[in-house]
């Protein structure tokens, strides 16, 4: 009980920026009839592929709009949970499935799930239980960015833009404060300033790389065409802004 109530003493964050990339995502599924490619990775066979290609776009847009109406945030917070587990966690999972030993396939998974934890931190209102475990489930996703960062170094490296110096350093640096943050988060050691630290980490990646990589010419390696360009844009902009949530979430005491 004590923790519940030192939890409800704090304001549910404003989800404004997951909200708005959310929303952004399901205006490209419709858009372009299709799942976002390639972090949703439906087969081109999958039985009825094209309605629920539309259905999930529906979803994303009725939900990203719910979490900005106050009378409708939970149930769309608790939608969009529901909806990130089927529509992109699921697809992930079933890939990494038939490469399980791959830090790349493994990486759709954690990615995904960081999104979730946003979501359902805001779902779970004034739940200690939810709130703990999302925190943890986002500091796990955190140490596989980091792992990622190392395993694919040059592929990190070569999405900063040409103007940075030391790029493949840089490339270690994010990776390892990934990880450090993550670990902080998952062991509840200076959490709340390890979640922001990664918000803002997250949030530069957003205005440094995502935003001017839509006009860049000529296109970038890692995202050759626009829809691209714009995809990676929206789902960086999902995990800022489930990042900035984690962070100013309350914090949960560790269990006695």
């Amino acid at each position: 009980m004590q923790r519940l109530a030192h939890i409800g003493r704090h304001a549910v964050p404003i989800p404004v920026v997951l909200a708005v990339a959310l929303f952004g995502l399901g205006v490209l599924s419709v858009a372009y009839d299709d799942f976002a490619r390639p972090w949703q990775p439906i087969a081109e066979d999958f039985p009825g592929r094209w309605w629920l290609a539309y259905l999930s776009g529906a979803l994303l847009l009725a939900g990203g709009a719910g979490l900005l109406v106050k009378p409708l945030a939970t149930r769309s917070a608790q939608l969009i949970t529901l909806y990130l587990a089927v529509f992109w966690v699921l697809p992930q999972v079933v890939k990494a499935c038939a490469t399980p030993l791959s830090i790349g396939s493994v990486l759709g998974v954690f990615e995904t799930l960081a999104a979730g934890a946003g979501a359902w931190i805001l779902a779970s209102g004034a739940s200690a239980t939810g709130v703990g475990a999302a925190h943890r489930l986002f500091g796990l996703s955190c140490i596989m960015f980091g792992l990622s960062h190392f395993a694919y170094a040059d592929f990190t490296a070569g999405m900063i833009p040409a103007w940075f110096p030391a790029r493949l350093g840089l490339a270690y640096a994010t990776g390892t404060g990934h990880a450090l943050a993550g670990l902080a988060m998952v062991v509840g050691v200076r959490a709340r300033l390890a979640a922001t630290l990664e918000a803002l980490m997250m949030s530069s990646f957003v205005l440094l790389l995502h935003i001017p990589s839509l006009w860049a010419v000529p296109a970038p390696d890692w995202a050759p065409t626009m829809r691209v360009r714009l995809t990676a844009l929206c789902w960086a902009s999902v995990l800022a802004g489930a990042a900035w949530i984690v962070a100013r979430s309350p914090r949960v005491a560790p269990p006695p």
